[in-house]
């Protein structure tokens, strides 16, 4: 049976117990749902637009997977690669902090409902300006994923700033709060995290300047280099 056959044969096998999970009614799991007063909220069928930053990610990163594969030729080996690692990228962003301490930067991300940790990826040598024949498939393959992952990274950076629910305010920063730097020579799926120390204020009373501290030491910042996490909690003082 050739790898192809085999994939498709195990796709079917997943598909096909996750049917029953859905049809068959298990006692014990509708228990646990009811003791835990879990309520469900579906949207209406044919609705993405309902579906708000879950639909807003997809749509991300289907965007950025078009213009960096449309003249690509690659295998569906090296497709599900990449695919599978722009899932992992989109499950590490950080959402919300672990801990008010100021010395300590976790933070809670879509990693951790999958597997239970931040989701990490394996360091890899930075070749995005080197060119297509010189590199072999999996630094090709590798190369398309750090492409993604760099112009994913600064829209959803900026985006997060623009947002219209959560309208990124210069004086809603405070001292305390657990910030994402814009860096820009990141690997796939690290994130720089950062606690404010003090503000500096400018001369229309607004904050302009930040005092951060990271783990590896304490550096001044213009508010334009700092996103808040996009949850709402994080935003009121």
């Amino acid at each position: 049976m050739s790898d192809n056959a085999s994939n498709f044969k195990g796709a079917a096998s997943e598909l096909n117990r996750l049917k029953k999970l859905i049809c068959q009614i298990n006692e014990t799991l509708a228990n646990y749902l009811s003791s835990e007063a879990i309520q469900w909220k579906f949207i209406p069928p044919r609705s993405p637009n309902f579906g708000g930053l879950w639909e807003a990610g997809v749509k991300s990163f289907k965007h950025h997977l078009h213009r960096t594969l449309t003249n690509c030729k690659i295998t569906i080996e090296e497709f599900e690669t990449i695919v599978i690692q722009i899932e992992s990228i989109l499950n590490s962003r950080p959402l919300i902090p672990l801990s008010d301490n100021i010395n300590e930067y976790e933070v809670l991300t879509p990693g951790h409902f999958i597997i239970g940790r931040p989701i990490t990826a394996i360091p890899e040598p930075e070749i995005l300006d080197i060119s297509d024949n010189r590199l072999s498939r999996w630094q090709y393959t590798t190369k398309c994923v750090q492409t993604i992952w760099k112009r994913w990274k600064t829209d959803y950076l900026n985006h997060l700033q623009q947002r219209n629910k959560w309208q990124f305010k210069k004086d809603n920063v405070r001292v305390g709060c657990l910030v994402l730097l814009k860096e820009n020579d990141l690997p796939p799926c690290k994130w720089a995290m950062a606690r404010i120390l003090d503000l500096i204020y400018g001369n229309d009373g607004k904050v302009r300047v930040v005092k951060l501290k990271t783990a590896t030491g304490i550096f001044t910042r213009f508010i334009s280099k700092i996103c808040l996490l996009p949850l709402k909690d994080n935003y009121e003082n």
